[in-house]
């Protein structure tokens, strides 16, 4: 289903940061969007060829934005049907609550995480893989320049609470476009995004001006990303 270079890098990128052990239970953090599904999938079939032996168990977070007044599908429904085609089960959780007027990306973003925290607690899973991919990873470093004042991005593997949790992200090395076609390969669809922040953040922004780049300067996007891992300290203020 993957294509031997898209399938190469991941090997490489799980490899490089060792991101799979024996005996890791695995918690798959799944929103719904491409990137979700297509690690869930990936998962799931590599787990049956894999040298380790790990556990799967797929989570998402309903964060309650539909109601049957919109003329469009539940998500739940879309959620759950992706996923069988992804074969694995995948169980939903309400979010926690939050006031129509605090609600932003941030807070409802930390508020998931610590509810995906939670959950790996509750399902007893050393590890939360997320579907973050090259694209997101660059798109980060310049948001946290661009609105924090700091050079950092999401990195392939993070260990928390002094190592009892770790988060991955197998699919760090390759980009959306590669992430898309693999989706058209397996037969998966995303699910809407029904959220009414959907289509103005900072990141669409960021992510606008990095095409623009992308665009006019060719091996950008590969020469930034390698910029991460090349970071010259005694040039830095």
């Amino acid at each position: 289903m993957l294509s031997s270079r898209t399938n190469k890098r991941i090997g490489q990128a799980m490899h490089d940061y060792s991101m799979l052990s024996d005996g890791d239970q695995v918690l798959v953090a799944v929103s719904g969007g491409i990137d979700s599904l297509v690690l869930a999938w990936l998962l799931n079939h590599w787990q049956k060829k894999a040298p380790v032996k790990y556990g799967l168990r797929a989570v998402h977070i309903d964060m309650d934005v539909w109601n049957q007044e919109m003329n469009v599908p539940n998500p739940l429904s879309q959620v759950r049907e992706q996923m069988r085609l992804t074969g694995l089960s995948v169980y939903i959780e309400k979010s926690l609550p939050l006031g129509v007027e605090e609600r932003s990306c941030f807070t409802c973003s930390k508020l998931r995480r610590k509810q995906l925290f939670d959950l790996a607690s509750r399902f007893k899973c050393n590890k939360i893989a997320f579907g973050h991919h090259k694209d997101d990873l660059l798109e980060t470093l310049f948001i946290n320049m661009f609105y924090s004042g700091n050079i950092s991005t999401m990195v392939p593997v993070q260990e928390l609470f002094s190592g009892r949790l770790s988060l991955i992200r197998p699919l760090a090395y390759i980009d959306k476009r590669e992430v898309e076609e693999a989706a058209g390969r397996i037969g998966l669809t995303a699910v809407s995004n029904l959220c009414p922040l959907a289509g103005d953040t900072r990141r669409e922004k960021v992510q606008k001006m990095l095409q623009d780049i992308y665009g006019q300067i060719p091996g950008a996007k590969a020469s930034l990303f390698a910029s991460m891992k090349n970071v010259r300290e005694g040039y830095m203020l």
